[in-house]
Parts: C-alpha cells; sequence; structure tokens
C-alpha cells in the first residue's frame, strides 16, 4: 500500500486544505512521545487536540478496553443500560459540579454542547414560557462545529458560508482583566429584558480563542446576574474538564454552579469518542413527565459505548491517584515560572498560564487572528525540534499530558526559545 498516495488523494483532514499539506505517518505512541515512520519521536505537547490525559496507549487503559470487549463492545441504549454506563454515571454525579442528578450521553464536544442548548430550549418549551427564547455567549467563544454550536461561536470566520443559516445569539464581551466591567454591564443589560433563556459560556479558559483567561471572581458575577434572572446557565467544559485547570473541573473555582455541564475530550483519558451532558433537578424536572410531548428526542447510534464507558471509567481510576494530582500540580508551577520567564522576551508579547494551560502571545505586526501566517512559521519550527505544539494564530501554547516530566517539560520551554530565536 502506498499511504501517502491514499492519505493525500482520499482522506479529508479537519481544519486543512485538501492541497499542499502533507501529513505525517504515526506508527505506535507511548506516554508524551508519537513514534513516527522511519524512527523520529515527536513530543505531543498539545495532549492531541487537548484530549490525552495520561499519555498515549496507558496499559491499565488498554487493559479496560480489552476485558470489556470480550464481554460487551456495543447494545442499542433506547431500552437497555449496562454496567459500565451506570457505574460511570455513578461516580460523576458525586464529583461534577452543580449536584447534577441527570446525564445524557453522546459522542464528542459539538454533540455534548448542542444537547445541552437543546436540553435547556426545550426546558422552558416544556413549561409553556415562551418569551426566554434569547441566548448569550461569550465573544470569542467556540463550541463545535454542528449548525447549533456555530450559532453558539457567533460570527466566526470559520463559518462564513453558514453564516445565513445560523440562529441569532447576543453576544457579551470575553471578561478578560480589560473588559470585566464591560461584561457584566452587558449581560445585565440583556437579563433585564426578561426574554434571555440560556447562558452557554467555557469557564476561566477560551481554547480556540487563542487560550484567553478570565478570573473566577468575575464569573462569579456573570453567573449570580444569569441566576438572579432565572436564566439556564450551561457550562462548556470540553476543555477545562478533568484537572486542566488545577482542580476537577473549572466551575468548582465558583461557588454559584452551572444548571447543565458539557464535557468530553478528558472524559475518556483521551482514548475512545464519548461526551456527557449532566444537569440539575431544575432542568430535569420539566421532562419528568408522562406527556410524551415533552420528552427529549435526542439520540446517537453509539450512545453510552460500553467500551467507552469502560475506558472513562478507567481514566476516572487514574485520576483518582495522588500521583496524577501530584503531576497536574508540578505542571501549574513550572507553566507559572515559564511564564515569568517568558515575559522578559521582546519576541512575547503577553505570557499567561491557568492550571495545566501556558499561552505565549508572539509579537507580530499581523493582529492576533487565528489565520496569522506566523502561525505556519512556529508550527514548522517546533517540528524541527521534535515538539508537537498546534499554535492559535500568534498564540502558542502548551497544554501537555499529566504524565510528563518536569525534564520533558523544561525541554519544551528550552525548544519554544530556540524556536523564537529561529523566527
Amino acid at each position: 500500500m502506498n499511504w501517502k498516495e491514499v492519505d493525500q488523494n482520499h482522506i479529508w483532514h479537519p481544519f486543512g486544505p485538501l492541497h499542499g499539506l502533507e501529513h505525517l505517518m504515526v506508527e505506535s505512541a507511548e506516554g508524551i512521545y508519537l513514534n513516527l515512520e522511519g524512527g523520529r519521536k515527536v513530543i505531543d505537547g498539545i495532549s492531541s487536540w487537548w484530549v490525552n490525559l495520561h499519555g498515549h496507549s496507558h496499559p491499565y487503559i488498554a487493559d479496560a478496553i480489552a476485558k470489556q470487549a470480550r464481554s460487551l463492545e456495543h447494545v442499542i441504549f433506547a431500552g437497555f443500560t449496562h454496567e459500565p454506563a451506570v457505574r460511570l454515571i455513578e461516580r460523576l454525579v458525586k464529583i461534577v459540579p452543580g449536584k447534577m442528578q441527570r446525564a445524557f450521553f453522546s459522542d464528542n464536544g459539538s454533540t455534548a454542547v448542542e444537547v445541552g442548548v437543546k436540553m435547556a430550549i426545550q426546558h422552558w418549551h416544556n413549561l409553556d414560557i415562551i418569551s426566554k427564547k434569547k441566548i448569550v455567549i461569550l465573544e470569542g467563544a467556540y463550541h463545535g462545529d454542528t449548525f447549533g454550536t456555530m450559532s453558539l461561536s457567533g460570527k466566526s470566520s470559520f463559518y462564513k458560508p453558514f453564516f445565513d443559516y445560523l440562529f441569532e445569539v447576543e453576544v457579551i464581551p470575553f471578561p478578560d482583566k480589560d473588559h470585566e466591567q464591560e461584561a457584566i454591564e452587558r449581560l445585565k443589560e440583556i437579563c433585564e429584558s426578561g426574554d434571555l433563556g440560556v447562558f452557554v459560556y467555557e469557564p476561566l479558559v477560551q481554547g480556540s480563542a487563542g487560550m484567553r483567561m478570565a478570573s473566577p471572581e468575575v464569573f462569579e458575577v456573570l453567573l449570580g446576574i444569569a441566576k438572579q434572572h432565572e436564566v439556564i446557565c450551561v457550562a462548556d467544559e470540553v476543555l477545562t474538564g478533568f484537572g486542566r485547570t488545577g482542580k476537577f473541573f473549572a466551575s468548582d473555582y465558583m461557588e454559584i454552579k452551572p444548571d447543565i455541564v458539557c464535557m468530553s475530550k478528558g472524559l475518556t483519558g483521551g482514548t475512545l469518542a464519548m461526551s456527557l451532558t449532566m444537569c440539575n433537578e431544575k432542568v430535569a424536572s420539566s421532562y419528568e413527565t408522562s406527556d410524551k410531548s415533552k420528552t427529549f428526542y435526542h439520540g446517537h447510534s453509539f450512545t453510552a459505548n460500553p467500551l467507552a464507558c469502560a475506558v472513562a471509567n478507567a481514566s476516572l481510576d487514574l485520576m483518582e491517584r495522588t500521583t496524577t494530582w501530584d503531576s497536574i500540580e508540578n505542571i501549574c508551577r513550572l507553566h507559572e515560572k515559564a511564564a515569568t520567564r517568558f515575559r522578559g522576551s521582546d519576541k512575547v508579547s503577553e505570557a499567561r498560564s491557568f492550571g495545566t494551560f501556558l499561552a505565549l502571545e508572539i509579537t507580530t505586526d499581523e493582529g492576533t487572528s487565528y489565520f496569522n501566517n506566523l502561525r505556519d512559521r512556529l508550527y514548522e519550527e517546533m517540528m524541527k525540534r521534535d515538539v508537537l505544539l498546534r499554535p492559535l494564530g500568534n498564540v502558542l501554547y502548551v497544554l501537555p499530558p499529566y504524565c510528563i516530566t518536569t525534564e520533558e517539560l523544561e525541554h519544551i520551554y528550552s525548544m519554544i526559545g530556540e524556536a523564537l530565536e529561529g523566527i
């Protein structure tokens, strides 16, 4: 088989052109390393698009897949249930913030948020409260690539061909340190209209917008305003869940909790595709009726796949280990030190960290757009040094698996320093 010919002529890769882009063959992976064709080893510094928590090919997770595959690989989840799903939800209702009572399975981050917003919209419909139709999001939001989640991401340049097909949403400024009061006042203004039904937000860290960060204190205020006006709050924890911010969920930093939590990525430790949307009793109560017109008619062929559920349980086992949280704490500490160090570079206009996120805004005359040409140069410079980092425009970020060592993380920082000199 000529794999390059098949790949280039027939496979459509995400977020890339169909012409002029070659891909590298990954033959295996272990820990933080991707083993490429020809013996080359590359450090996965972004957890393979933010999903991998514990390192590649983790033996404990692999054993969980094998064991489950020998007993039940999949079954329709309408009219049936199974032990891996029941055990997973029994564990999650104890740790997901907001006293979540119901869990709906789907298969990726986009569908988790799509489910969450549909769940919130139908909640008001089930209560015959038709006035609360507006949805508010944060400027710069990215919630996925389905039509619903594209709408929730505002007028992103990604979605220009689809603008005429998306529903309208209200937008408030992202509440970073320069826009906190503006965001608060704008949300108050929208809430006072009386027709706001849903607030969808990425808590504390916006990923695709360039790893932008805001304080728990300002989110506490925003959530308080929304709750005061009976707005359903939907936390998109697809990126921030499962230890990424230094706590189990970003929502754990706030006293006021969401009504709905969406999760994916780290849910299975990055091993299999699965997502969950969990809601509290307030939302669930409007569906608890024999009236079939108030049923949530949504589902997926692979809802609650037993293999994925078994893997999620295995990942939770690893998350309960003290060594995992020691590693998370170490990454947080090293990132803080690195951010301080990079602030002294004339190539870096801003360096920031939150939990296991480190983001460096590289000085450029092109602005901070995702389409900044500096992105390709930074990517190439890092790959020359066998480190996979996938910049968001001019924002270079590090989000490693938790198994990374101090020496390996320091090596990434060193390679970033060299790469910056290279540009």
